[in-house]
């Protein structure tokens, strides 16, 4: 469970610069240099993705159950993950309405996503993990938001073509995960 935990704390807390330091992370891209930085971003928060990646394997292992899911539950999170899926994949894809409406759907997919693995989940590892993702979205979406409000961002209107493409690659992509990806990379096969 500490190396769980050790990695949530590094991959969360590089996530979480831009929210709590801001000041400190455009002083060191100035130092450093965009690209420097990206790489120092990207390489701690995959040391800290391989930590969780690793920590949750171990604590699953030994896992306390804290309460028993509803069957039912795992088919509702499905879907839930499905809508994170296409809010997910429409933080890339331009000029789509969920863009346009929610200004950050990749945090709102998250959130998703994190709130679906915590229904169709009673243990005390899913709810570190998935918990802390949830609340780490919570409060980054609610950062952007007000970067957004003080600079005056304004989203470019959303289009059928790039609407229905959001929909369509984070479909794909979530059954390939729901089906396939999941069993092979996680050993848990949602449905079935």
């Amino acid at each position: 469970m500490a190396l769980l935990i050790a990695g949530l704390i590094v991959l969360l807390g590089m996530h979480s610069v831009r929210v709590f330091a801001d000041p400190w992370r455009t002083r060191m891209i100035a130092r450093m240099g965009l690209g420097r930085w990206k790489l120092l971003y990207s390489v701690v928060s995959l040391v800290g993705l391989l930590m969780v990646i690793e920590g949750f394997g171990q604590a699953r292992e030994s896992m306390v159950l804290l309460w028993v899911p509803p069957i039912g539950m795992r088919h509702f999170a499905g879907l839930l993950v499905l809508l994170a899926f296409i809010l997910l994949v429409a933080a890339y894809i331009p000029r789509n309405v969920f863009k346009a409406r929610l200004h950050h759907p990749m945090l709102i997919g998250v959130k998703l996503w994190a709130f679906a693995h915590l229904l169709a989940n009673g243990a005390l590892t899913h709810v570190l993990l998935f918990g802390a993702l949830l609340l780490w979205s919570a409060i980054a979406l609610r950062s952007a938001a007000q970067r957004d409000r003080a600079a005056g961002t304004v989203y470019a209107a959303g289009t059928a073509a790039g609407t229905v493409s959001c929909v369509l690659a984070g479909a794909a992509l979530w059954a390939l995960t729901a089906f396939w990806l999941h069993g092979v990379l996680i050993g848990v096969r949602p449905f079935g």
